[in-house]
């Protein structure tokens, strides 16, 4: 029989308003189930499941699925599909549903138009050219978001570690609304339309002009990604929020630039860890915290092939070689730079002799032209550093060559 105390996990989310993918695995815990929750059109609202397996066996409706219709006020509001693998009274399971009904009813959003047509809005409204701001309002409303206060973008990007299987990043983006609309139940989200995107990238809008709604938001996401995304990589940014539809095609810059400082922050192809040497496997980053990064964003927007002809003449050519040989200049150099120009220290952050590390940066030298031992030469470097994570260039060794992301060089952004 189940402990009646574990039922306080679930009541305690609901009280401190944790969202709907908190409170499910609250009752997942507390039934010892698998459980899947959808909204009454057939949107899943919340996953906890023990693998990707059992979840689409529940989806399915497979063998030992029970379906209940989640009802408030005799109005159906949803769907609770679980596999039980205990002995559960339905009083209790009676108790656990209503909970969960309820907390649907009260964060339910508006009925979603089809993913292409909230992709085209997106992709619209962070154009440079979006339109009127009357039409675009109205457009929203459509949709079921509501931007007359403004709105924060999120970029989310998820990079396997692991061949995935066709569909993946349909599945990222279903985990990153969720655990939006978890936060803020006017959140929208689509796949980025860039191209040149590795691994999965998600763009979300998120109504209204709250200063940590972007924040709130990416943690949300982070949580049911690193949730329901095993041997996975991330990364997310998020804008200053723009107080008028207009604006967001700045936030969107802001949020993507931010994305790519994180994404240097994550993988393999980091240049440092945490205290144990461990490299961090997601990081999120406002736009407020990219420090000198931000004073290149101007020098993207009004004229980007100059920044790439500065990202050309100084760390292009680390990169080439590195894809084209499998070494690490490029991660000597940030680790060189991060050591403040210290031999020793970098050869610690790297685990690597230090007349390794010399080798290393007078190859750099012959291949730059420029000397880490002057301060023009690291100043240069640095810079040249910067622009490609402006950019959106990844080295080698990040997650861009991973297995099951398309890995070899990275296009470089128009």
């Amino acid at each position: 029989m189940i402990d009646l105390s574990a039922l306080e996990e679930i009541t305690e989310a609901v009280e401190r308003g944790a969202g709907l993918p908190e409170v499910v695995r609250a009752a997942a815990r507390a039934l010892d189930a698998s459980i899947v929750l959808s909204d009454r059109s057939g949107a899943v609202l919340a996953v906890a499941a023990r693998s990707q397996g059992e979840e689409r066996a529940l989806l399915a409706d497979g063998d030992g699925t029970e379906a209940l219709e989640l009802r408030v006020a005799d109005e159906p509001v949803g769907t609770l599909r679980l596999r039980v693998r205990g002995d559960v009274g339905p009083g209790v399971l009676r108790l656990v549903t209503t909970l969960i009904a309820s907390e649907v009813e009260r964060l339910r959003a508006p009925e979603r138009a089809s993913e292409e047509a909230v992709s085209r809005f997106i992709s619209t409204v962070l154009s440079r050219d979006p339109g009127e701001r009357e039409e675009l309002l109205a457009r929203g409303a459509d949709l079921g978001v509501d931007l007359a206060s403004g709105a924060t973008v999120v970029v989310a990007r998820a990079h396997a570690h692991a061949p995935e299987a066709d569909g993946w990043r349909e599945r990222v983006l279903r985990i990153a609304e969720r655990g939006a609309r978890a936060a803020t139940p006017g959140a929208i989200a689509a796949l980025s339309d860039r191209e040149e995107t590795l691994g999965a990238e998600v763009v979300l809008l998120v109504p209204g002009a709250e200063e940590e709604a972007g924040r709130r938001t990416c943690e949300a996401v982070l949580r049911e990604m690193e949730a329901g995304l095993p041997a996975h990589t991330f990364a997310l940014g998020h804008s200053r929020p723009a107080g008028d539809v207009l604006d967001l095609a700045r936030a969107g810059n802001e949020a993507l630039l931010a994305a790519n400082v994180a994404e240097g922050e994550t993988g393999p192809g980091a240049a440092s860890g945490g205290e144990d040497g461990a490299v961090e496997t997601a990081a999120v980053l406002a736009f407020d915290e990219t420090g000198a990064y931000r004073l290149l964003l101007s020098a993207m927007a009004e004229d980007p092939a100059e920044l790439q002809r500065f990202y050309a003449e100084t760390v292009e050519a680390l990169v080439a070689y590195d894809e084209q040989y499998e070494t690490d200049l490029v991660l000597t150099v940030e680790a060189f730079l991060d050591a403040d120009g210290n031999v020793a220290g970098t050869a610690q952050r790297l685990f690597t002799h230090r007349h390794t590390i010399r080798y290393r940066l007078e190859r750099v030298r012959e291949l730059t032209g420029l000397d880490v031992g002057s301060t023009d030469g690291r100043e240069k470097l640095s810079l040249g550093l910067k622009a490609m994570r402006v950019l959106g260039i990844a080295a080698r060794g990040g997650p861009a060559s991973e297995r099951g992301a398309g890995g070899g060089r990275v296009p470089r952004r128009s």
